[in-house]
C-alpha cells in the first residue's frame, strides 16, 4: 500500500470541486441534502474521514445523479483503504461527467492497489507526466512505480523512481521506495548475471564488491586478483584490489601485517596510476599513504594530482591542505582547505586543520573560530557516532582522520 498522506488527499478533494449545498434548494429532499452535504464538507474539512464516509453515503442514495457526490464518496474511501469501494463510486462519477478533474487519476490508484495493474496503468502514465498537483503527481508516480514493477517492466519502475527523487529530494517514502526498488533491481540483476555469465569478469566483479562491502577483504583480494589474472590493463580494478588490501591492513592496526598491507596497497595504487594517471581516488589513497608515511613531498604531489582532476574533491584539498601545513607552508594550505569546507562544511577534520594554518599564520582570531567550529562539529559528530557507524567516505575512499597534536 502506497501511503496516500492528508495534504495530499485534501488537495484533490479541492481540485475535484465539491458539491454546493446551493444546488439542493432546486431538488427534492433539498433539506435533508443541505444537511448531508455541510456535515460531510465539515467532516472532509476536519478530517473526520468515517463520518464523512457516511454523509456522502446518505448524499448519493438522496440524489444519485450528481458526479461530485460520486467522486467524492470514492476519494474518502481511497482514503480509508476501502479500495474495492472506491472502484465502482469512481467508475459512477466519471459516468455521469467524464471531464470530472482528477476522478480518473484515483480510479486508477485504487485498481494499482487492488493489483489490476494493467488497468491502471494508461490513467497512472498520463497523471505522472501531466498532473499539476505536486501531491497528487507524487501520489501518481509512486503507484506508478509499483504497477511497472507488477508488471515485471523493472527498467520503467527505476526510471519512476529516479524521477521522483529528482521531483522530491526529502520526502521520506519516496527515498525509501526508491532504495528498496534499487536494491531489489539490483540483486535480481547480479542473480541474472551469475545465470547467464557465471564465468564472466563481470560476474567476478560482483562478487568482489560485495565482498568488500560485507568486509570479507580476504575473498574479495581472491576475486580482484583473479580478474586481473585474466585483464591485467583492466581499468579501476588496481584501485579496488588496493582498498580491500588497505581495509584488511587497517584491521591488522599496527602490527608488521597491517604495515605490510598498506605496502601492497600503495603498490596497487600506484599501478592504477600508470594504467589511468588521471584516476584522482587512487592518487588520493596513495598520497595518503605516502602523508602517513612522513614522505611529504610525494603525499603531495600525489594530492595535487587528485585535485587537478577532481577540483571538488573535498577529501583531496584537506589532504593537501595539512601536506602544506606539515610542510611549513600554511599560506598556501589555506586555500586548499577552505574549498574543502565549500564542499563538506560539516567536516571537523578540516576546520582542525584549518586552525593549524591560522596557527601557523599567526591570526590567532581566526585560529579561535575556526577551532571553536572544530568543537562544534567534532561534539556533534561524537554523538552521531553512539548511535550509527561511521562509514568511510562516500567516494569510497580513506576518510581523513583527526590528529590533535598541537591544537592550541
Amino acid at each position: 500500500m502506497v501511503h496516500t498522506g492528508g495534504q495530499d488527499i485534501q488537495s484533490a478533494f479541492l481540485a475535484l470541486c465539491l458539491w454546493c449545498p446551493c444546488v439542493a434548494a432546486q431538488q427534492p429532499d433539498a433539506g435533508l441534502l443541505q444537511h448531508y452535504s455541510q456535515e460531510g464538507q465539515r467532516a472532509l474539512a476536519e478530517k473526520r474521514y468515517p463520518d464523512a464516509e457516511r454523509a456522502y453515503e446518505k448524499l448519493v442514495r438522496l440524489d444519485p445523479g450528481i458526479a461530485e457526490l460520486h467522486a467524492n464518496l470514492g476519494l474518502i474511501y481511497f482514503q480509508d483503504g476501502k479500495y474495492k469501494e472506491a472502484v465502482p463510486a469512481l467508475l459512477q462519477a466519471l459516468k455521469l461527467k467524464p471531464s470530472l478533474p482528477n476522478a480518473r487519476y484515483f480510479l486508477a490508484m485504487s485498481l494499482s492497489e487492488l493489483g489490476r495493474y494493467g488497468e491502471a496503468l494508461p490513467a497512472l502514465e498520463k497523471g505522472f507526466k501531466g498532473a499539476d498537483d505536486p501531491g497528487l503527481r507524487r501520489l501518481l508516480g509512486l503507484h506508478l512505480e509499483r504497477a511497472y514493477t507488477g508488471l515485471r517492466r523493472d527498467d520503467d519502475a527505476v526510471e519512476v523512481a529516479v524521477e521522483l527523487s529528482r521531483l522530491y529530494p526529502k520526502d521520506p517514502e519516496v527515498l525509501y521506495q526508491t532504495g528498496r526498488l534499487s536494491g531489489n533491481f539490483a540483486y535480481l540483476a547480479m542473480q541474472k548475471l551469475a545465470t547467464v555469465a557465471p564465468d564472466s569478469i563481470w560476474r567476478l566483479q560482483a562478487s568482489a564488491e560485495l565482498f568488500e562491502t560485507q568486509g570479507h577483504y580476504d575473498l574479495a583480494i581472491t576475486q580482484y586478483r583473479e580478474m586481473l589474472a585474466r585483464e591485467p590493463q583492466r581499468a579501476g580494478i588496481h584501485f579496488r584490489l588496493g582498498r580491500a588490501l588497505l581495509s584488511r591492513s587497517l584491521e591488522a592496526n599496527l602490527s608488521s601485517e597491517g604495515l605490510k598491507g598498506q605496502q601492497d596497497a600503495l603498490a596497487e595504487f600506484e599501478q592504477e596510476l600508470k594504467l589511468d594517471p588521471t584516476n584522482a581516488n587512487a592518487a588520493y589513497e596513495a598520497g595518503e599513504i605516502y602523508r602517513k608515511m612522513g614522505q611529504l613531498g610525494k603525499a603531495r604531489e600525489l594530492f595535487e594530482t587528485a585535485v587537478k582532476y577532481y577540483p571538488d574533491f573535498d577529501e583531496g584539498q584537506t589532504g593537501l591542505g595539512r601536506v602544506l601545513i606539515a610542510m611549513g607552508k600554511p599560506d598556501l594550505a589555506l586555500g586548499h582547505l577552505r574549498k574543502a569546507i565549500s564542499l563538506n562544511p560539516t567536516d571537523d577534520v578540516t576546520y582542525f586543520q584549518l586552525a593549524l594554518a591560522y596557527k601557523g599564520l599567526g591570526n590567532t582570531d581566526e585560529q579561535h573560530a575556526a577551532l571553536a567550529e572544530f568543537q562544534r562539529l567534532h561534539a556533534q559528530r561524537v554523538e552521531e557516532q553512539k548511535t550509527f557507524m561511521e562509514s568511510s567516505s562516500p567516494r569510497g575512499v580513506t576518510k581523513q582522520e583527526l590528529d590533535t597534536q598541537n591544537a592550541h
